[in-house]
Formats: structure tokens, C-alpha cells, sequence
């Protein structure tokens, strides 16, 4: 009998590929289910909510694996996975027994992404490879005002990577919330899911509006052109979370 479990995952994705297996590097994915051959003693495939890019971190991602195995002793299993794992900053959080169909990818509800800007001059030493650190001021209304133009259900393809595998560039942001604190600036998205590298490619064009650089006429333009070459260079990778997980 085999036994499906959900693990919610942590980590600073600065030093990996991404998520998912690939030549070039290392991925969370391959250290995960590697650790978990040292439990198990066989190989066991993990099933990710979605893939994060290299450098992007993650709060709590979600995934999935099957084993034959009951695991009797929750506590037990996550003292051994995150010995194994603790090097490599990356923490197994909680681990939960699911139904045998439970499936991380694709009975995910909806998926939030945290991005996160510092806005000063000086550098950054607590959070240096954690946000996008910019130095000239941001005028945050302006955020909010472009993030509601992007809610709701459009082609995304200007902020679309030309390596993304969606089917159709078309999306539904369910919400983008905009929160200033001292000199943080953080944006929540919301939605079923993303195309590659959109998130970061919507921030990046969300900060050409508020340094001032394109008015909201040009920002609504460059979404409606449906053209990548259009877009602002997208925001950097390490001040991007993978925040929740809704099922």
C-alpha cells in the first residue's frame, strides 16, 4: 500500500538552480528527494506546486511524494530530513498525510507571491540577496495604481519569458496588494497560477511607473501590446518569496 504525503517547504533558493531538476546546477528538488533516499534507503519523486526560478526563495512551497511506507513518527522524519537538508539552507516545515489523489501542481487553488523592495540609499545588510534594493524614491501610489490595471483576467504576454511552456499566456490576478513600512516596500500577488517570470517581469514595469519613468498611459500600453521586447527589465530573483499555497 502506497501512502501519499504533502510537505511544506522553506528555503533561500540564492545558491540553486531553481526548483526543478537541471543540468547546470543544483536544484531543491534533487537535494529533497536525495535526502529523502538516505531515509527510505529508495528513489522517491516529489511532485512541486510550481517551479521557482533560480534565486527566487520560498516561505512555504508545497509538494507531494509517495511511499510505501507509513510514516508513524512525525516528528522523527522532519529531525532526519532537515539533518540532511540543513546545509544546503532549505527546511522541511510540516509534513501531512493526504489522500491518495492529492496532487501538489495541480490541486492548487491559488498560489501567492511575496516581493519585496527596499527603497534608500544606503546598502543593504540585513536583507542583501533577500530584496531589490533601489536607491532612487518610488512613489508608491503609483504602484498601487498600475497593480490595478494588471488585476483581473489578460494576456500576459509582455511579461512572459520566451522560455515559458504555458499553454496560453492568458492569466487571472486575483489581487495584488501594495504595502509600504518605513522604507519596505512589499507587493502580494495572487492567482490560480503565473506564467514564467511573470511576476518579476510586472514588478520590474510597476517600478519604470513609479521612478516616474512611463506614465500610466505607457504602462497600460505596454500591456495591451501583448510584446515581451516591450517590458522593463524584470525585477531581480532574490526578493521574490513563494509565499502560500491555497488548496
Amino acid at each position: 500500500m502506497n501512502y501519499n504525503y504533502q510537505i511544506i517547504i522553506e528555503y533561500d533558493g540564492l545558491n540553486f538552480v531553481g526548483w526543478q531538476y537541471q543540468k547546470n546546477g543544483v536544484s531543491i528538488q534533487e537535494i529533497i528527494e536525495r535526502s529523502l533516499k538516505k531515509i527510505f534507503k529508495k528513489k522517491i519523486r516529489v511532485i512541486g506546486s510550481g517551479r521557482t526560478d533560480k534565486g527566487v526563495h520560498a516561505i512555504a512551497q508545497s509538494a507531494n511524494f509517495e511511499i510505501n511506507k507509513k510514516i508513524e513518527n512525525k516528528n522523527k522524519f522532519l529531525n532526519s530530513i532537515n539533518f540532511f537538508l540543513s546545509k544546503y539552507n532549505v527546511s522541511i516545515i510540516d509534513i501531512k498525510k493526504k489522500e491518495k489523489n492529492f496532487h501538489a501542481r495541480y490541486n492548487a487553488k491559488e498560489r501567492t507571491y511575496l516581493y519585496k523592495i527596499v527603497n534608500r540609499q544606503s546598502n543593504l545588510v540585513i536583507d542583501l540577496n533577500r530584496a531589490w534594493h533601489i536607491k532612487k524614491k518610488l512613489d508608491v501610489n503609483l504602484i498601487k495604481k498600475g497593480s490595478i490595471i494588471l488585476v483581473g483576467t489578460h494576456d500576459f504576454s509582455t511579461f512572459r519569458s520566451s522560455s515559458c511552456s504555458a499553454k496560453s499566456p492568458i492569466k487571472t490576478i486575483n489581487s495584488i496588494k501594495v504595502k509600504k513600512i518605513d522604507n519596505t516596500i512589499l507587493l502580494e500577488f495572487k492567482s490560480k497560477s503565473f506564467l514564467q517570470n511573470q511576476v518579476r517581469s510586472m514588478v520590474g514595469c510597476l517600478k519604470y511607473l513609479a521612478e516616474k519613468k512611463w506614465t500610466l498611459k505607457k504602462f497600460k500600453y505596454v500591456l495591451n501590446t501583448k510584446k515581451r521586447i516591450n517590458c522593463a527589465p524584470p525585477a531581480p530573483a532574490p526578493g521574490l518569496y513563494l509565499l502560500k499555497i491555497k488548496y
